[in-house]
């Protein structure tokens, strides 16, 4: 719209030019999308001033206080609230998504698994642990992810960047959700609890790991002998036996190791560290398990059982 020709929205009417300056803030479209929104309009020629008035809507050389711009009439009138939790939206579309938090709606499924998503982004990333396609690669290390968002926390190993500070001791994670699990040490909170023993945890991995003891599920199969291991990390120490790999090595004398915690016991020779004392006699060693032998000299306990003459011992070493 310009200050040559103005035609009325309703009279139909062309009105000459009076000197009258139109700010051009928004484009036709969006002046043509309010000005529908007019159910009431009469247009009337200023004598006075240098004005073009309509009922609702001024558009004068002179400033009028109470004057609501285009762009404020858009944001009061597309305001959508949720009628759950109160929360706003400035579109329509936006507040439909959110309501699905509260519905559980989860329209879009997945042919492949079965697997349901409220929104049909979410499935696409999600098909593509099904084909394989990892479209967002990372230019320092060419490591490849399904979403830009993994991309983009994985790039925080490189650059260091730590954004989450625990308020209570000060440690940083590069996630939000390392965080809040972080939390918990400090909190004590342990939200996913085991229905057959009740044990609780503070991670939903954790849990999943310690429901194995009681189904006996161990879906981690080593290739090389068939053994089955109720974790993903178990089997990648065990297949270290048949690749003779040992990647954690002794700065004091060279010795190498499958696992770090066979190396940090190993240690405690060169340190002369021994963190476990018996409280009956006063007696350290370096290892947990060997101080468990040794507090079954004080109980007395002998769990392992000949199964020929029934005699019992402390240890499976005397057994045999």
């Amino acid at each position: 719209m310009t200050s040559d020709i103005i035609t009325s929205l309703k009279c139909h009417e062309t009105l000459e030019p009076t000197g009258t300056d139109v700010k051009d803030e928004l484009d036709d479209e969006v002046y043509a999308e309010i000005g529908s929104k007019f159910t009431d309009q009469t247009c009337k020629r200023g004598t006075d001033e240098k004005t073009h008035q309509f009922k609702t809507c001024v558009y004068s050389s002179k400033p009028e206080k109470n004057l609501k711009t285009p762009q404020r009439i858009l944001s009061e009138e597309n305001t959508h609230q949720c009628v759950n939790c109160g929360k706003n939206f400035t579109q329509a579309s936006s507040l439909k998504r959110h309501q699905k938090v509260h519905t559980g709606e989860k329209p879009y499924r997945c042919l492949e698994c079965g697997k349901n998503f409220t929104e049909a982004f979410d499935l696409k990333i999600h098909q593509r642990t099904h084909t394989g396609e990892k479209p967002y690669q990372c230019v320092k290390c060419g490591k490849s992810f399904t979403d830009t968002s993994n991309l983009k926390m994985h790039q925080r190993i490189h650059n260091g960047e730590k954004p989450y500070q625990c308020v209570e001791c000060g440690k940083s994670f590069t996630q939000a959700s390392h965080l809040q699990m972080h939390q918990r040490i400090h909190n004590g909170q342990k939200p996913y609890q085991c229905v057959e023993c009740g044990k609780s945890f503070t991670q939903a991995s954790h849990l999943q790991m310690h429901q194995r003891i009681h189904t006996g599920e161990k879906p981690y199969q080593c290739v090389a002998c068939g053994k089955s291991f109720t974790r993903a990390s178990n089997l990648k120490i065990h297949q270290r036996i048949h690749t003779g790999e040992k990647p954690y090595q002794c700065v004091e004398c060279g010795k190498s190791f499958t696992q770090a915690s066979n190396l940090k016991m190993h240690q405690r020779i060169h340190t002369g560290e021994k963190p476990y004392q018996c409280v009956e006699c006063g007696k350290s060693v370096t290892q947990a398990s060997s101080f468990k032998k040794h507090q079954r000299i004080h109980t007395g306990e002998k769990p392992y059982q000949c199964v020929e003459c029934g005699k019992s011992f402390t240890t499976n070493l005397q057994l045999t």
